[in-house]
C-alpha cells in the first residue's frame, strides 16, 4: 500500500513538472511539486514557489523556507517527516499572487490528489492564498492549523510572533499525536 502510495504521489509530481494547463508553464523554470513522505502525517501547503524554488524544482529552499525549517525545528518537528507543497506549483512571474484560475486549476488538478493520496492528519494552511483556495471538503476529518506564510514571519515583528506562537501549539498538538 506505501509502495503504491509513493508510486502514485511521484506520479502526479512527474504530471506537474512537465503541465502546461495554465500560462506559468511559459516563464517558469522548474515546476515544485512539493517533497515529504507518501504517508506523511503533516502537510504543509503554502502559496507559490518564489525564485529560489523555481531554480531548484524543490518548496520552500529560499528566505522563506529557512525561517520554515526554523520553525519546525523549534517546534520539535523533521522537515523530512512532512509533506510541503503549495495551492499553485509554478513560480509567478515577478513573484506575484497566483491568479484564481491559476490557483483553481492547480487545486483541482494536482492538491486535491496530492492529499487524498497522502492523507495527513494535520493541514497546516501557510497563509491567506492557502486558506482562501484549498476547498473545506478536502480538510473534512483533518485537523486544520491556519497560520501566516513564513515570508509575512520574516517582514513584520508582529507576524513572528504570531507564526513562532503557532508553531509551538503545533509542536505541541504533533507531540499529543504521537
Amino acid at each position: 500500500m506505501i509502495m503504491k502510495r509513493k508510486q502514485e504521489v511521484e506520479r502526479i509530481a512527474e504530471k506537474i513538472r512537465k503541465c502546461t494547463l495554465c500560462r506559468l508553464w511559459k516563464t517558469r523554470n522548474k515546476a515544485v511539486p512539493g517533497e515529504g513522505p507518501s504517508n506523511a502525517k503533516i502537510m504543509f501547503i503554502g502559496q507559490a514557489p518564489g525564485r529560489e524554488e523555481d531554480k531548484t524544482g524543490r518548496p520552500f529552499v529560499g528566505r522563506a523556507g529557512k525561517f520554515l525549517n526554523e520553525l519546525l525545528e523549534n517546534a520539535g518537528m523533521n522537515r523530512k517527516k512532512v509533506f510541503i507543497t503549495s495551492v499553485v506549483k509554478c513560480f509567478p512571474p515577478r513573484n506575484r499572487l497566483p491568479t484564481s484560475d491559476e490557483a483553481k486549476t492547480c487545486v483541482e488538478t494536482y492538491l486535491k490528489k496530492q492529499i487524498l493520496l497522502i492523507n495527513p492528519k494535520v493541514v497546516v494552511l501557510l497563509g491567506k492564498v492557502a486558506q482562501k483556495y484549498v476547498p473545506d471538503e478536502l480538510l473534512s476529518g483533518r485537523i486544520v492549523v491556519k497560520t501566516i506564510h513564513p515570508a509575512a514571519g520574516m517582514r513584520f515583528p508582529r507576524m513572528r510572533k504570531k507564526i513562532k506562537r503557532d508553531f509551538k501549539l503545533l509542536g505541541k498538538l504533533v507531540e499529543e499525536l504521537s
